[in-house]
């Protein structure tokens, strides 16, 4: 298997997340203060330089409102 971190399907991820967070119109610091976090950990993830664990996406996706579901048929659908 190919390293993921620069992949297609991590490039739709990051995106895919990033677009939800400003659709919903919140901030990268409101985002990340909801999860105890710092706001770089979300930029960090958002331009592809962290890779986010399937509990931090339920976390992201609960606060955005992105439909996990739909988001992993997708990724499916694209090359390894």
């Amino acid at each position: 298997m190919a390293k993921t971190l620069h992949s297609k399907r991590q490039e739709v991820l990051v995106t895919a997340i990033a677009e939800q967070r400003r659709a919903k119109g919140l901030s990268q610091a409101q985002v990340a203060k909801v999860l105890g976090r710092h706001q770089p950990f979300i930029a960090n993830i958002e331009s592809g330089e962290r890779r986010v664990d399937l509990l931090e996406l339920l976390a992201l996706a609960e606060i955005i409102e992105l439909d996990v579901h739909a988001l992993v048929d997708r990724l499916k659908q694209l090359p390894d």
